[in-house]
């Protein structure tokens, strides 16, 4: 079997136009009128005009009295004009009496204005004696009436055709008198997963596979948008397999969207199978993440292939699918955009168009975007991100500062009472889990302090190592000129060591190990105080046998396989793809491995001063000082101790 490559990758516009060109033009196929109590959500295929004036009558916005507002000129609580009471105007019923000079007529909130009334007096301004009533003020034309028409005008547009439907609009729609409303069709839509390690959720997972998440996915984005999916579940890596599944969901649907095996490797078969069922259009985007994308036309069916990686395929779904379904579902764009400063400079692949997650971050009035980095098969880059920044094609770089646009992944933005950037700790995100609207980015404890020092981030997690003083965190409150900006609150202890594989199987005991040919380990990325601990401790082996530190690093198997986080470390243990890592007892128990200590590190947290009043870094300073947190310690998290300045200010 020749193996398919990507011959002409195209952009996301390029895609569009040939879809259309193959497919037709991009629009909604048949409109149905349904219910109006069934229209939540659906799309309005036509404008919604008012049939009757809404209010359909001159009514009154009060209980009172309908009056002549000529009469009550110079009227105060001094001098009470009287008139005489002549009849009363209730809901339902158009009164057939006229008010004439020096009369009024008691009206309830919601019942038609006599003729002759000009205005009405709320009840609270008058005083009644049998048939006479006195008012107290005076009052002026139009006043407490809503005149008809004065809501919507018989002819009027109230709602627009492609308008995703309301509570509010069905309100509006059934003032009008509409019982039936004009939708369109919803959009059908069959979703395959496929992949031979791909496994659904529920069951074990057995070494090597993944549970399907991105059928998941895609069901949510698809109803988000009011369309109808199945799920035709997941299907192995065999051509005739997947052939008979997606014509089966081609025949009982308008789109077939797949998941996997879209890439250009021996096993990826959806090309294939698209090419033979129909005619195969689009084989591979301009775009990073999600390159491996393919669309095929067949009739008036739609066959699109998304990439297997969560993120890659999030990317292709949200600038390509979701577009073409709007438009064949008739809904307006509804992309939310703003504009951001990009807070640190990010280099970029010149060859495609790259979209990378962000953070926004609004610091006094305004708003910065925080990349948060992460591979195309990672799906939390996405769950911590605010909105998705897009690098042209042909661009090198977008530097720090630079003014960008954000495409927003929900309606509006969440700006934190507090932002927390750095370090990554299960403790910190347990003792925040209660706090409403923090936001916490995890990015390393060296990129958290200049986060604190940029006026980023209002705390940082942290635990660097001091070489020289042997002291965590507090020296550098100097290093970074941070002496009159920001102070450092106790944190607590947690345990460091050596994670190895059940029963040490290569009998590591030391960090001096790592020195041998047949130990391979994993590291943690540069800036993460575990990383400056362990370069530490390989200079001190380095001086006891007379070698050069560098040397000594350019020899250690794996040195430069670095894991982005705590649990990183511990699943490559875990997975025999490293024999051994520096990582938290928390972990070793949590991935049931062995652990050799090493000693305490000292988290804390690097806060600015200005943001020391915030109520929600007091909260988190008393939690540091409770018998509560103690408590979830010894239950949930082996390794980790309160230490007896928890939560204390320490001096510089």
């Amino acid at each position: 079997m020749m193996q398919k490559i990507f011959h002409e990758l195209l952009s996301i516009e390029e895609a569009l136009k040939i879809i259309e060109k193959e497919y037709g033009k991009l629009t909604p196929s048949e409109i149905e009128y349904i219910d109006i109590d069934d229209s939540l959500g659906r799309i309005l295929a036509d404008e919604i005009y008012a049939k009757v004036d809404s209010p359909p009558f001159d009514r009154s916005e009060v209980d009172g009295y309908a009056v002549n507002h000529e009469d009550l000129i110079g009227a105060d609580e001094d001098n009470p004009v009287s008139l005489k009471i002549i009849g009363k105007s209730v809901v339902g019923k158009i009164p057939e009496i006229s008010i004439t000079k020096g009369t009024c007529v008691e009206i309830a909130t919601g019942a038609p204005i006599p003729r002759g009334a000009t205005a009405v007096v709320m009840v609270e301004y008058t005083k009644r004696i049998e048939d006479e009533i006195k008012i107290y003020r005076s009052i002026s034309t139009g006043e407490n009436i809503s005149n008809a028409g004065s809501d919507v005008m018989v002819g009027d547009t109230t709602l627009r055709k492609g308008k995703k439907i309301s509570p509010l609009d069905i309100a509006i729609m059934a003032s009008l008198g509409y019982e039936k409303i004009p939708v369109y069709k919803r959009l059908s839509v069959g979703i395959i997963s496929t992949g031979d390690e791909v496994e659904y959720i529920g069951k074990s997972l057995k070494p090597g596979m993944i549970y399907d998440s991105n059928s998941h996915t895609i069901f949510s984005y698809l109803m988000e948008i009011g369309l109808k999916p199945r799920f035709y579940g997941i299907v192995k890596d065999n051509y005739d397999e997947i052939k008979d599944i997606v014509e089966m969901a081609m025949d009982e649907n308008d789109v077939v969207i797949t998941s996997g095996s879209t890439s250009a490797g021996i096993g990826d078969l959806i090309y294939r199978v698209y090419g033979d069922i129909g005619k195969l259009i689009v084989h591979g985007l301009k775009i990073k993440p999600g390159k491996p994308t393919i669309v095929a036309v067949s009739g008036k069916k739609l066959l699109i292939g998304l990439p297997g990686f969560p993120m890659s395929g999030i990317i292709a779904y949200q600038y390509l699918v979701k577009p073409i379904l709007m438009k064949l579902s008739g809904i307006q764009d509804d992309e939310n955009k703003i504009r951001a400063k990009l807070s640190v400079r990010v280099n970029s692949n010149k060859n495609v168009v790259e979209f990378i997650p962000v953070n926004i971050i609004k610091i006094k009035d305004e708003l910065k975007a925080y990349p948060i980095y992460g591979n195309s098969g990672s799906i939390t880059s996405m769950l911590y991100a605010d909105g998705i920044m897009k690098i042209p094609e042909n661009v090198n770089y977008v530097d720090e500062n630079e003014d960008i646009e954000i495409y927003l992944l929900g309606n509006a933005i969440n700006i934190p009472n507090l932002t927390i950037i750095g370090s990554h700790c299960p403790l910190l995100e347990n003792l925040i889990s209660n706090i409403r609207n923090v936001k916490y980015i995890r990015v390393g404890s060296t990129a958290g302090w200049y986060a604190v020092k940029n006026g980023e981030a209002d705390m940082a997690g942290t635990h660097l190592l001091d070489e020289k003083t042997g002291k965590y965190n507090l020296p550098f409150i100097e290093k970074f000129g941070l002496n009159d900006k920001a102070v450092i609150i106790r944190g607590y202890g947690r345990e460091q060591g050596i994670l190895l594989k059940k029963g040490n199987p290569k009998n590591i005991n030391s960090v001096k190990d790592f020195l041998r040919d047949d130990v391979t380990i994993i590291n943690r990325v540069k800036g993460s105080g575990t990383r400056t601990l362990l370069d530490i401790l390989l200079e001190k082996e380095a001086e006891k046998i007379g070698i050069d530190f560098e040397y000594v690093i350019k020899n250690i198997k794996g040195y430069h396989f670095e894991g982005k986080t705590h649990s990183s470390v511990a699943s490559a243990v875990s997975q025999g793809r490293a024999d051994a890592g520096i990582s938290l007892k928390f972990y070793a128990e949590l991935y049931g491995l062995d652990f050799i200590p090493i000693g305490f590190e000292i988290y804390d947290l690097l806060v600015k001063k200005d943001s020391l009043d915030k109520n929600e870094v007091k909260e988190i300073i008393n939690l540091l000082k409770s018998n509560e947190t103690a408590e979830i310690i010894r239950k949930k998290f082996p390794g980790y101790k309160l230490l007896e300045d928890s939560g204390s200010v320490l001096k510089t």
